[in-house]
C-alpha cells in the first residue's frame, strides 16, 4: 500500500501547510508520494529534496523585493511573481535548491496545472530537479489574471486549483491508498463563486474553456472537500486543516504575518503527530 501526501493550495495560505511538513520532515515521517497544487506544488517540492524550513525562509527573506513579488513585477512582465527571479534565480544562486538529493530520494513528486486551452487538469511527475520542473512548479502556481499562460511541453498552463483543487482522487488513481490531505480552509469551509470572474472573462478571453471552469470552480471544490470527508470516514484517509481561517491574504510582504501562519502549521504538525504516524503506521 502506498502512502501520499496531497496539498492544496491558497497561495501564502500554504505556509500553514510548509509548518505541518517540516514537521514531518524533521520527525522522519516519509511517503511514497507527494502531490501538490499552486502553493502546494511550489511548497511540497521541498519534501523530495529534504529541505526543511526552506519554504518559510526564502518568503520571509524576498517578501519585501519588488523582482521577487509586486504589482511592479506585474506591471512590467505580467506575472506578479517574477517568473526567471522567483523561479529560477532564486532556487538557483540565494536559496539553492538540493536538486541531487531531488533526483535520489525515491519519493514520487506530482504536480497539478490547467490546460487552458482544454479546462482539464495536467497531472505531471516531476523526476528531475532544475529548471524544467521549476517552471512546472511555476505553471501550477500561476494565478488567472495576474500571470501569464505558461507554456510548456506543447502545453498552455495555469495555476491547478482551476479544475483540481485536492487531487485526492486522482492520487489515488495512480495507486496511493492511505493519503494525509493538508487543507489551507478550516472545517466546515464551503466555497462560494469567484466575485472575479468578469475580470477573468476579459482576461482570458482567448480560452473560453478554462474561463467556464473558472466559472464552476466552487462546484468542483466543494465536491472535492465532500469526497475527503467520505474517504476520511472510510478510513483510507487523514485531512489536518486549520482551526479557524488562516490570518493572512492571498498575498502578503510582512514576513512576521508569513512566520505567524507557519507557526500555527507547526504547531498543527506537532499536534498531530502522533496521529499521523499512527494512521501511516509509523512506530
Amino acid at each position: 500500500m502506498k502512502n501520499g501526501l496531497v496539498l492544496e493550495g491558497g497561495a501564502m495560505r500554504g505556509l500553514f501547510s510548509a509548518g505541518i511538513m517540516d514537521v514531518m520532515m524533521e520527525n522522519g515521517i516519509t511517503f511514497d508520494g507527494v502531490i501538490g497544487v499552486s502553493a502546494g506544488a511550489a511548497f511540497g517540492c521541498n519534501y523530495k529534496s529534504r529541505q526543511p524550513g526552506r519554504a518559510i525562509r526564502y518568503n520571509k527573506r524576498f517578501a519585501k523585493d519588488k523582482r521577487y513579488c509586486s504589482m511592479q513585477s506585474f506591471l512590467r512582465t505580467g506575472d506578479l511573481f517574477g517568473a526567471e527571479y522567483a523561479y529560477h534565480i532564486v532556487p538557483n544562486e540565494y536559496d539553492i535548491f538540493d536538486n541531487e538529493t531531488y533526483e535520489q530520494n525515491p519519493l514520487e513528486f506530482w504536480l497539478v496545472c490547467t490546460d487552458v486551452e482544454t479546462g482539464q487538469p495536467v497531472y505531471k511527475r516531476c523526476e528531475k530537479g532544475g529548471d524544467v520542473t521549476f517552471d512546472w512548479v511555476r505553471a501550477s502556481a500561476s494565478m488567472p489574471v495576474v500571470s501569464k499562460v505558461v507554456e510548456l511541453e506543447g502545453y498552455k498552463l495555469l495555476d491547478g486549483g482551476i479544475t483540481d483543487s485536492i487531487p485526492l482522487k486522482a492520487f489515488q488513481r495512480e495507486g496511493f491508498e492511505r493519503n494525509i490531505v493538508i487543507l489551507t480552509q478550516p472545517l466546515g469551509y464551503e466555497k462560494k463563486p469567484s466575485r472575479f470572474l468578469p475580470i477573468i472573462r476579459m482576461s482570458l478571453r482567448k480560452y473560453p474553456r478554462v474561463v467556464e471552469a473558472m466559472a464552476m470552480r466552487h462546484l468542483m471544490y466543494n465536491e472535492e472537500l465532500a469526497y475527503v470527508e467520505q474517504e476520511v470516514r472510510r478510513g483510507t484517509t487523514m485531512a489536518i486543516y486549520p482551526d479557524k481561517p488562516l490570518p493572512i491574504g492571498h498575498i502578503s510582504h510582512d514576513p512576521a504575518e508569513m512566520q505567524h501562519v507557519y507557526d500555527i502549521g507547526r504547531e498543527m504538525g506537532e499536534r498531530k503527530l502522533e496521529e499521523m504516524k499512527n494512521f501511516l503506521h509509523i512506530k
